[in-house]
């Protein structure tokens, strides 16, 4: 029999609709399960269930031609996302007690949508890592198989969506940061277009690397969740791409983005790393269902390479330089005071001149893949990574490193802007997840999601689970998950 949590988020919201659950019943079900499963997968940070009760009550008493297509379903917020009143501790112990005072934008929407918050959702720290394995909360383990990483930096918003804690999570990402768990988590993770979600209230665009961005088990979940968060705000650095007159979910619905010239490439575009094998069956999967769809798949160049690395790596030392109370920087890891420290040695005329020249290498891929419509690469070098492997080495240089050769295609679609989404298509032979990343036209969004629907309908489908979606509590838990058969 089918519990609240098998339901996808629309299908949560519609049972809300026709009166068969209520948001507070669908809110007690899931938090019965973050309580028996969250510590278990590193979910949360901080889970609200007094504020999480408020609000579904609220969400039952709303009139029922002010309820949006996800009214009611309990979702979660990443916790590098301000939210007033509710302690955010950007993934780090020196800001174990910060509680801001203002909702970022994206959280605003997500309260006016209705949806209902249960917590923050386990991150890493300051967003610079692609693992999330902090001291503010365990890490955050792959419900498919906990001996491995979620990923970063939203790792626990994967975890929780992929463990059935919550249907859809809010996510940001700057190099990867949803896209990455996504893969790993077997979920759908989307990076919008540069512009579309606002990063306001403050903050300082960050070159305009990060953006918000939704993650969920299905694309019709996760294009609702964007049409929630894709709304215009007055006075942000870059000016948000219009909307489809549908919105994305009828984009998804519809998922018909007719016949397009599709770009395929898996040379790594960051690093001179070998790609898995499993890796590249998934871009092989993907490619022959679009071209069974009527799409014309071919070979293309990627449209940067490794020459341009030491041009990121700046950017991402500068990044780093989130202000942090003086007294309190020796709380930080290492990983982020080697970085902080590379960033403060660079000058304003370095940076400038990064930013400069790395304009001028996107102009040139955009070149050199301009005759296709959508790229297709794999969304990471390797299938999956064991908790602690990137820090293994107890070295943070080695660990940067290792993370530039796991993840060296994601980043560059944050440096040109353009929407890029993580499609769980392909497994490892021992059946866990393998993503490939699909990735737009700069203010295509609804082409890609289209597309992406396509290619899910056509693959049967993509809402599986692991075992750990029927554990009762966390005393049922396998410590490492091996062994363990989809379901």
């Amino acid at each position: 029999m089918a519990e609240p949590h098998d339901l996808t988020a629309l299908e949560q919201a519609a049972a809300v609709a026709r009166g068969e659950l209520s948001s507070v019943e669908l809110v007690e079900h899931h938090l019965r399960r973050v309580t028996a499963l969250g510590d278990t997968v590193g979910a949360f940070v901080t889970v609200t269930p007094d504020l999480a009760r408020e609000a579904a009550r609220a969400a039952d008493a709303a009139p029922t031609d002010a309820r949006g297509p996800l009214h009611g379903v309990p979702t979660a917020i990443k916790d590098l996302t301000l939210t007033a009143g509710v302690r955010t501790t950007f993934g780090s112990a020196a800001f174990l007690d910060f509680v801001p005072p203002v909702d970022a934008d994206v959280v605003r929407f997500i309260k006016a949508a209705g949806l209902v918050s249960l917590g923050k959702t386990t991150t890493s720290e300051l967003g610079c890592s692609l693992y999330s394995e902090g001291r503010v909360a365990p890490p955050a383990r792959n419900p498919w198989q906990l001996a491995y990483t979620a990923g970063g930096s939203s790792g626990g918003a994967a975890a929780a969506v992929a463990a059935g804690l919550v249907p859809v999570a809010q996510g940001s990402d700057g190099g990867g940061s949803l896209r990455i768990p996504a893969s790993l988590c077997g979920l759908v993770g989307y990076k919008p277009s540069r512009g579309l979600v606002s990063g306001g209230p403050v903050g300082s665009g960050a070159f305009g690397l990060p953006t918000g961005g939704p993650l969920g088990r299905t694309v019709t979940d996760v294009a609702a969740l964007l049409d929630v968060m894709a709304v215009p705000v007055p006075g942000e650095p870059y000016l948000s791409p219009p909307a489809p007159p549908e919105g994305y979910l009828g984009v998804a619905r519809r998922a018909e983005p007719g016949p397009l010239r599709i770009g395929r490439f898996t040379t790594p575009m960051l690093a001179d790393e070998p790609v898995h094998p499993d890796c590249v069956a998934a871009v092989d999967s993907a490619a022959a269902l679009l071209a069974a769809a009527g799409h014309e798949v071919v070979e293309v160049p990627p449209p940067l390479t490794p020459a341009v690395w030491p041009l990121f790596e700046i950017l991402w030392y500068v990044l780093a330089l989130s202000p942090v109370p003086p007294q309190r920087e020796a709380e930080l890891l290492p990983l982020t005071r080697l970085m902080r420290a590379r960033g403060a040695e660079i000058s304003a005329g370095t940076l400038a001149a990064t930013l400069g020249e790395l304009q001028a290498q996107v102009r040139l891929g955009a070149r050199r893949t301009a005759g296709v419509d959508l790229l297709l690469c794999p969304t990471l070098a390797a299938p999956q990574a064991p908790v602690g492997w990137f820090t293994a080495d107890g070295d943070p240089a080695a660990d940067f490193d290792r993370q530039r050769r796991f993840s060296p295609y994601c980043a560059v679609f944050n440096v040109t802007g353009d929407p890029s989404v993580s499609l769980p298509v392909g497994s490892t032979t021992d059946g866990l997840p393998v993503g490939v990343l699909l990735t737009g036209r700069y203010g295509d969004d609804a082409r890609l999601i289209a597309t992406a629907a396509q290619l899910e309908n056509s693959s049967d489908g993509w809402d599986r689970h692991p075992a750990i979606w029927r554990a009762a509590d966390s005393a049922n838990v396998n410590g490492d998950g091996v062994g363990w058969p989809a379901s």
